[in-house]
């Protein structure tokens, strides 16, 4: 069983090399969806089997053992074994609870703040302009949806790549991108294997707003030149939005704008060998927990003699 439980813990580091190429071969839509669920089975997986873990080493303690009622021992490998991994994986769900937390309250706050700031300032419809030095326009998600721009951002930018700012904005809150961003930054809070798969979930929801708003205003050259211009603005000035209201200066600016200048036909769209692999590792990881969890609850009812060997 122990052994059956470090399957889901190994997996999503087999999963990194597949996360920076599902973009490119998914597509930015399609790749936000398959990380996304990915990056929920990997994470869910995990946390069952450290939670297995845990409780298999409590169960080797008299005192836990006399609480889950056992008649005779847990039939497991060797103690050398069980109480280590077992201490391990309790040391990591902890330090993964804490952080949960803290990412939590932080968020938290960053968007009340956010939220107070915005409905204080002047709308138009759902555009909110803020008063600031500083350039920055990002989608606040809530009742209602918001798009907030500095007026620093409004000076940096032409009317024409202004619209395709808020294209982009409008793109991100239209697609609620902000529960994709949340789903991949609890994951990562997970596993620690799951980083770099939430980084290529922030790029799939960047760039499925680019191409949005690269439909929306007709012209990909001038969205790129937008969100080009926007970045190199924003890059000296400290954005204080919490990181699931997403941003149109955010992530590989660069590599962004070279997919929006490259043709749409040119990209590769063969996909079905990376949409196997990023399945076939979700369903091996879920697999492999469900089993383990289960023939865990098997020898619990063996050590309390309501079950056969």
């Amino acid at each position: 069983m122990t052994a059956l439980l470090l399957v889901p813990l190994l997996l999503p580091f087999a999963v990194q090399p597949l996360a920076g190429r599902a973009l490119d071969r998914l597509g930015p839509v399609a790749a936000l969806w398959a990380l996304t669920l990915t990056a929920i089975v990997l994470a869910g997986a995990s946390v069952s089997a450290l939670g297995a873990l845990v409780l298999t080493g409590l169960l080797k303690l008299p005192l836990f053992a006399a609480l889950g009622e056992l008649v005779r021992p847990l039939p497991t490998p060797s103690d050398l074994l069980v109480l280590p991994a077992a201490a391990a994986a309790t040391g990591v769900l902890t330090v993964s609870v804490l952080t949960i937390l803290r990412s939590a309250l932080r968020q938290l706050r960053a968007f009340r703040s956010a939220r107070v700031q915005a409905e204080r300032s002047p709308t138009a419809g759902d555009l909110c302009v803020i008063d600031s030095p500083h350039p920055d326009a990002y989608a606040l998600p809530g009742r209602p949806n918001r798009i907030v721009v500095t007026t620093a951002m409004l000076r940096t930018l032409g009317p024409a790549e202004r619209e395709a700012l808020f294209a982009h904005e409008r793109a991100h809150n239209a697609g609620s991108h902000h529960r994709f961003l949340v789903a991949a930054e609890l994951a990562a809070h997970c596993h620690p294997g799951l980083r770099r798969v939430r980084g290529a979930i922030q790029l799939a929801a960047e760039r499925a707003a680019d191409e949005a708003a690269a439909a929306a205003v007709g012209d990909r050259r001038l969205t790129a030149r937008a969100i080009a211009r926007a970045a190199l603005a924003a890059q000296a000035s400290r954005s204080t939005r919490p990181d699931f209201a997403s941003a149109a200066t955010t992530g590989p600016v660069p590599q962004r704008v070279a997919a929006l200048l490259a043709s749409p036909e040119a990209r590769p769209r063969t996909a079905s060998w990376i949409a196997l692999l990023l399945a076939a590792c979700t369903a091996v990881s879920a697999c492999a927990a469900v089993t383990g969890v289960i023939t865990f609850h098997h020898e619990v009812e063996v050590a309390q003699g309501e079950a056969p060997r």
